[in-house]
């Protein structure tokens, strides 16, 4: 054996400590042999099937070491370790340990310029935080490299950025200890913390609540910890913090920096103060209220003159958040008289401010600063108040002169709704070379559309020409289920999945004999837990499975009958009728028959009854028939809110939401089980399905909403994309009634607004056409809160955003509804949290709508004395509809 062979047996071997001894014991010849063909090896390697390329990964560590350490030339060896396909390792500290190994042979400049080139080639992290904190690709052989030369790092954000996650990934693996203070790199890297771009997020990753750490351990914790102990220089991370304030950036970059600077714990002596004055008009929230905090420190040591006061109250009002607001008018209120009267100027725009509240205490400033104010204050603070409601415009008159009432507003500018344009469909896919990469492209999260215009192809371009579809299949796939166990993918799991399903009716095609030896032994293992399911989602099981069997006993058909017509799910009836003629005299497959069946429109031309009349089959009597019957008739779906039998983790509320529906008598069994929707205790155990069901019966919305109902706590709280089925649920037709619209009032609740977003575009899309239930959504939103099933003030922004893109009428609609359900009860009832923004929302929506009339309870919680917002929002509801 060469030694080629002998390195390439070594590495096939997956034993890096043997693969090491042997690399070490190389000649030069031999590694230049070595190096010569190991590129091309690998080349020809991950170009030779799915296969090959799992191998190539599972070897990535031993190409590593090969390469390390044959290559001559320290870019060509920067070069080999950064190559794609060499960059997955799955511990990176490990491989850096390993890599070490066999480049300490190296002359000490020859791993200084390769540690040089390593970094320069290192990239900014990406993806989630879990994500991150694995490390970054190549900075730990990297940081070995510059350790162990003892060179000054070379200047990079990556690497510097690379550091404080390895950072935080160690002190979570320490649960508690601190990790940095022995860290080689320390000194070096953190006067680079203030400047790299995207070190934030890894400041404060560290920190959480995991059992058996310490709360809050998190690298700027730690910083501030070494600070303190007299290891780092509190002076310069303080002076590092304000030179990151002052580079700007969003909350998410200049959040961690903020708690750095507090667990720093600055003297007033320390504080910025022309800085941070400045900094108020542009700088992020959080630093805001850093700021806000720290001026007012430096002002009780006599560090803030009266005009950076002036200034930094007068800049606070015009910042867009109320709290930042509010929080001016709190501090020029606890400000004495004679310094507050220079800036009281700053009233006036708080005077516009939309908050009852704010504006009742600026009057109330104002009035007790009038002595104090100069010509141009007063000036200002008379124009503002002109716009002010009577009774607060007369008692700002009183302390200022005289105020003539600002000329009626223009009536406000009412949007025009309108809906997102719907999605199209897919156009058919062209050729058996498209069918194979979409076969394999096929992932996650599931797409009905796409497995639909797969799955037809599958089937159509098997009966034109076998071969041909079997010539572009993977022959590395085929060789893979050829020599693999079978039941080691036969799981009850599995045989439910959609993505594994469609898989199995390309192996059923390929290799019917492994097919059926996995179909066995899925038999064998049938576990009645997994089988079970919602009704919609066995539809598609089904389907999948009767294509599979087809492709088992060698058979083929010409065309499935329920590929799609349209984006929503429905299948033209023409269409319907010419697929059932190319059938001939044979039977369709059941499963895909009666999704079809599901899939027609609610309205089909009378003439298309005479061609179904013609069709030569049973299947064919029964379209007929069930067209000739007008379809389905719309079951009586009822949805309530109820106390739940039992509360977890997942379920902490005690009630649930439950939806039922009767079907029609008359129907054959399989559809009077879909449409008999039966409440369950609990909620649904395969959530992921919701995103089908839209398309199985796209006719009859209500009944497809009372089985996502049966999800709701995962399409209200999860971060994928499951929202997207209520957009889905909402372009279909049919019946829309409370199980909808408590679907929808669910998911305007959502925590991400990108989800929030799905819910809005589906009850657009319902209030364009006409159909939005506003009453049963008012029902919804006023049940889930009372059920503490969602957050209002969630589902208060959410409405607000709709009423600013035109639904104004159909929200006020709504929020009469809800209102009622969600004021006190009694004098001594309890306020709900979010209320007066809701009341503020309904208001608003109502003077848009020019709405008038009486809405329970609202006048009685008017009439109450008080300045709370709840109560000024209710009496300036009140105000808005009283006729």
């Amino acid at each position: 054996m060469n030694p080629w062979e002998e390195v390439l047996a070594r590495i096939e071997a997956e034993n890096d400590e043997r693969l090491v001894e042997a690399l070490n014991g190389l000649g030069d010849a031999d590694r230049r042999e070595v190096a010569a063909r190991l590129p091309g090896h690998l080349v020809e390697r991950s170009a030779g099937g799915f296969g090959d390329r799992l191998r190539v990964r599972e070897l990535t560590s031993g190409y590593r070491l090969a390469g390390a350490a044959c290559m001559a030339g320290a870019a060509q060896v920067a070069a080999w370790l950064n190559r794609r396909e060499l960059r997955r390792t799955l511990d990176h500290e490990r491989d850096a340990v390993t890599v070490m190994s066999v480049l300490r042979r190296r002359p000490e400049a020859w791993r200084r310029d390769l540690a040089v080139r390593l970094v320069k080639r290192l990239r900014p992290p990406a993806g989630p935080t879990w994500w991150r904190l694995q490390g970054l690709p190549g900075w730990d052989l990297a940081a070995a490299l510059v350790i162990e030369t003892g060179i000054e790092p070379p200047d990079s954000d990556p690497f510097t950025v690379g550091w404080v996650w390895r950072v935080a990934s160690r002190q979570r693996k320490s649960r508690g200890r601190p990790v940095l203070a022995a860290d080689p790199l320390l000194d070096h890297l953190v006067p680079r913390l203030f400047h790299a771009q995207g070190v934030a997020a890894a400041l404060t990753a560290s920190e959480s609540r995991q059992p058996g750490r310490v709360p809050g351990l998190s690298v700027a914790g730690e910083l501030a910890a070494l600070a303190q102990a007299g290891r780092l220089s509190r002076q310069a991370l303080v002076s590092g913090c304000a030179s990151r304030f002052m580079a700007g950036g969003d909350a998410a970059e200049i959040g961690p920096f903020v708690t750095l600077w507090r667990l720093l714990e600055p003297t007033a002596a320390d504080v910025p103060v022309l800085d941070f004055v400045r900094l108020l008009p542009s700088g992020s929230s959080p630093f805001v209220q850093l700021a806000l905090d720290e001026l007012r420190r430096a002002e009780a040591v006599g560090a803030l003159d009266d005009e950076l006061f002036a200034e930094a109250v007068g800049t606070l009002v015009f910042r867009p958040e109320k709290k930042h607001v509010a929080a001016a008018v709190k501090w020029l209120a606890d400000t004495p008289a004679s310094r507050g009267g220079g800036a009281a100027a700053a009233l006036a725009c708080v005077f516009d401010v939309d908050s009852p509240a704010l504006r009742e205490r600026a009057v109330r400033l104002a009035v007790k600063l009038a002595p104090h104010t100069d010509d141009a204050a007063r000036e200002a603070i008379r124009e503002a108040a002109s716009r002010l409601p009577a009774e607060l415009r007369d008692r700002v008159a009183a302390a200022f002169g005289a105020i003539a009432a600002a000329a009626e507003p223009e009536p406000p500018a009412v949007p025009v709704l309108v809906a997102p344009p719907p999605p199209a469909l897919a156009p058919p896919i062209p050729s058996a070379a498209d069918l194979a990469a979409e076969l394999y492209a096929v992932g996650w999260p599931d797409d009905p559309g796409r497995y639909e215009r797969v799955l037809a192809a599958l089937v159509e371009m098997t009966h034109r020409d076998r071969d041909g579809v079997l010539a572009v299949l993977d022959p590395e796939w085929r060789s893979y289920w050829e020599q693999t166990n079978v039941h080691s993918h036969a799981y009850p799991s599995n045989d439910r999945d959609p993505r594994f399903l469609l898989q199995r009716c390309a192996l059923a095609l390929a290799l019917p004999d492994v097919s059926r030896e996995l179909t066995a032994a899925l038999a064998e293992r049938a576990d009645p837990a997994h089988a079970l399911g919602l009704l919609p989602q066995r539809l598609v099981q089904h389907r999948l499975r009767e294509v599979v069997a087809l492709f088992e006993r060698g058979a083929t058909i010409p065309v499935l009958l329920a590929t799609p017509t349209a984006a929503t799910g429905h299948l033209d009836a023409e269409t319907l009728i010419d697929r059932m003629e190319r059938l001939g005299g044979a039977e369709p497959l059941e499963a895909d028959f009666q999704q079809a069946l599901l899939r027609l429109p609610r309205h089909v031309d009378e003439s298309l009854l005479v061609r179904a009349e013609k069709l030569p089959t049973q299947a064919g009597r029964r379209l007929a028939g069930w067209l000739r019957d007008g379809g389905l008739p719309d079951p009586v779906v009822h949805c309530e809110v109820r106390r739940a039998s039992r509360t977890d983790r997942y379920r902490p509320s005690p009630y649930e939401v439950h939806a039922r529906a009767v079907p029609p008598e008359g129907l054959p069994a399989w559809l009077h089980d879909l449409c008999a929707v039966r409440p369950a205790s609990g909620y649904a155990v395969y959530p992921d399905d919701v995103v089908w069901w839209p398309t199985i019966m796209p006719s009859h919305r209500e009944v497809v909403a009372a089985y996502m109902v049966q999800c709701l706590p995962w399409l209200a709280d999860r971060i994928d994309s499951r929202v997207d089925a209520v957009a889905a649920l909402a372009r279909g037709d049919g019946p829309v009634g409370r199980a909808t619209a408590i679907t929808i009032a669910a998911c305007l609740a959502h925590p991400r607004p990108a989800r929030r977003a799905a819910a809005a575009e589906a009850l657009t899309t319902l209030a364009v056409r006409g159909q939005l239930p506003a009453p049963d959504l008012g029902w919804a939103v006023a049940e889930l809160v009372r059920a503490e099933q969602v957050t209002l003030r969630r589902i208060t922004a959410a409405l607000d955003d709709l009423i600013a893109a035109g639904a104004h009428a159909e929200i006020w609609q709504a929020l009469a509804a809800a209102v009622p359900l969600l004021l006190p009860t009694g004098a001594g009832g309890r306020t709900r949290n979010g209320l007066g923004e809701l009341l503020n929302v309904a208001a608003r929506a109502a003077v848009l709508a020019g709405a008038r009339g009486e809405i329970p309870g609202l006048a009685e919680l008017a009439a109450r004395k008080g300045s709370s917002l709840v109560l000024q929002e209710a009496r300036r509801l009140h105000r808005a509809i009283s006729p």
